[in-house]
């Protein structure tokens, strides 16, 4: 099993930027696909975006593609989320995940291991 702690979550103006963190611990990092997911107040939560193991392969939703970027430093057990150009509809508790591949973390197929989130809030 893995541990997930994520933290750089915050308040911030639209427009602005922040960048999430997720530190992994337990079983070897390398080995999982990681990815975030996102709920916002009332809402489901939704895939944000996933990379492979040896950070290869990424995908991300359509509604963040060309803003957010994904990667990883195994070296330091970490993935990393860089979020620009934030929107208001990007307020949301982020969630770090971890799975056996980068398609499996985004479709959310069991196995997946879930830290306990980080909250952002974008400002109008």
């Amino acid at each position: 099993q893995v541990q997930l702690v994520e933290s750089g979550g915050g308040l911030v103006q639209a427009g602005g930027s922040l960048r999430l963190s997720c530190v992994a611990s337990g079983r070897t990092f390398s080995r999982y696909a990681m990815g975030w997911f996102r709920q916002a107040p009332g809402k489901e939560r939704e895939f944000v975006a996933a990379i492979s193991w040896i950070g290869g392969t990424t995908y991300y939703a359509d509604s963040v593609k060309g803003r957010f970027n994904i990667s990883r430093d195994n070296g330091k057990n970490t993935v990393y989320l860089q979020m620009n150009s934030l929107k208001p509809e990007d307020t949301a508790d982020y969630y770090c995940a971890a799975g056996t591949t980068a398609a499996q973390v985004r479709d959310a197929l069991a196995p997946v291991y879930w830290g306990q989130g980080t909250q952002v809030t974008v400002s109008s």
